[in-house]
């Protein structure tokens, strides 16, 4: 019984289109969460990271419900870069704006 509905399930998935495909996968890593990094650069030197974010979500208006040009987030600032959570190093909300890749707003960790 529990074949079948797996079974039953890929067969599903495969008939969906890319994008309900996608959907679906987004889904399930809103849920279980990914784990991520995101790197900042100023040119080719790494100058933020954070560590831990279980996703970017697209900003939307209060009041209109559409989509702001901004992404955020919550993640652990490694201050000291070397790609892991060190004692002291606190999880902070960050976010970019679509527009530009020069800055990156995040609260202070102390």
């Amino acid at each position: 019984m529990k074949n079948l509905l797996i079974i039953t399930a890929l067969l599903a998935l495969a008939g969906c289109t890319q994008e309900s495909q996608n959907k679906i996968g987004r889904a399930v890593q809103n849920w279980t969460g990914t784990d991520g990094i995101l790197e900042v650069y100023a040119g080719d030197k790494l100058v933020k990271r954070f560590l831990g974010i279980d996703k970017l979500s697209t900003a939307s208006g209060t009041d209109s419900g559409e989509s702001r040009p901004y992404r955020f987030g919550y993640g652990t600032l490694d201050t000291n870069l070397n790609g892991k959570v060190d004692e002291g190093e606190k999880k902070v909300y960050f976010e970019f704006s679509d527009y530009s890749t020069s800055y990156v707003f995040h609260e202070s960790p102390s």
